[in-house]
């Protein structure tokens, strides 16, 4: 009898333990579903949450400010017990997180710092910087800089000036070729160097390839060769491709392209010969530490970081948990992306 009543009595529990464990709201707001890989980290966000037992409400923008403020609204009406935010624009947060705020619940800015505000808690992300880093090394390493005698061109694209992470990708990248644009081994024919001339808003494929349609004609319509296009994200390197490709560019003598995300369609161009490569920055590693945050947030243990010195949103420095991006070009993307489940063979061939 006692045995009987001990089991119902942990059933009980595990049971009570559950519901709780079911009670914990959690909201989770991202920016658009217009790019590929936002799709991709909601959806992993949400089955990796309700896997671990908690209740999710996932909100897509549509890349208005004013939609996302309101949806961070309603989920803190909703009785969110944490909010994860990737936010669209990351200066605009500062009056909703202050309700936030006064409701004690704890903010992860996912992938993108929410600027200006002490109501963000933590910061999960990849190393931007070194996306960067990573970018620039290419075209040390495939320009073989280092060594050449004679003058390459190139030109640059960057992302949304309302992202933070948007300059620090610029940045990383200019930090390695700095060196190579002072000694006028790099030439930047449009003269655009500076991130407020070569920023795209919302990381827009259209603007990215309206853009440098204009940049073709006004400087190599003449057949300047142009040997490589330092584009921050795939988003911004299809649009680059576009146009290369719509002004007669040969697939023989592409200039080098990089890239950010290894959307599909980017794969295919790497595959096909046109994009030379792309950061592959896995959405389930992150969306995992993001969980991993989470869960001790809700036992009130600590909270995992590596950083705790970079990521100034203009009042404090959030402490932020990094993932480590990867490389990622024709030698190596079966390995990476099919390989591991991140996308079929299907996808990526047909």
């Amino acid at each position: 009898m006692k045995k009987v009543l001990f089991v119902a009595v942990l059933i009980t529990l595990l049971a009570l333990s559950s519901t709780a464990m079911a009670q914990v709201r959690v909201g989770v707001a991202m920016p658009t579903q217009s790019l590929q890989r936002w799709n991709q980290d909601g959806a992993n966000m949400k089955a990796l949450l309700e896997d671990a037992g908690y209740v999710v409400d996932l909100q897509y923008a549509n890349n208005d400010t004013a939609l996302q403020v309101s949806q961070l609204e309603n989920m803190i009406l909703n009785g969110a017990d944490v909010l994860v935010i990737a936010s669209i624009d990351g200066s605009a947060m500062g009056g909703v997180l202050a309700v936030a705020k006064d409701e004690g619940i704890p903010v992860i800015a996912y992938d993108r710092l929410i600027m200006e505000t002490d109501a963000v808690s933590y910061y999960a992300t990849f190393d931007n910087y070194m996306v960067g880093t990573i970018q620039g090394q290419y075209l040390v390493d495939v320009l073989e800089l280092e060594t050449r005698q004679d003058s390459v061109n190139i030109e640059i694209t960057g992302g949304s000036p309302d992202d933070n992470n948007a300059r620090f990708f610029y940045q990383g990248a200019i930090d390695v070729l700095a060196p190579y644009l002072e000694s006028g081994i790099v030439v930047v024919p449009s003269g655009q160097v500076e991130f407020e001339t070569i920023a795209t808003l919302a990381w827009s494929s259209e603007r990215a390839q309206s853009r440098m349609d204009n940049l073709i004609a006004a400087n190599y319509s003449d057949g300047t060769p142009l040997h490589a296009v330092l584009c921050s994200n795939d988003s911004t390197a299809l649009g680059v491709t576009n146009a290369l490709i719509n002004a007669g560019f040969e697939k023989d003598d592409f200039p080098y392209i990089t890239g950010q995300d290894c959307d599909i369609a980017n794969t295919k161009n790497i595959i096909a010969g046109y994009q030379s490569m792309s950061i592959f920055k896995d959405t389930r590693t992150l969306a995992a530490n993001v969980v991993t945050m989470i869960e001790a947030i809700i036992a009130g243990t600590d909270v995992p970081v590596n950083d705790t010195e970079t990521y100034f949103n203009g009042v404090y420095v959030v402490p932020t948990y990094l993932s480590a991006p990867v490389f990622a070009d024709i030698n190596n993307y079966e390995e990476l992306l099919i390989d591991s489940g991140y996308y079929t063979w299907e996808q990526l061939h047909n």
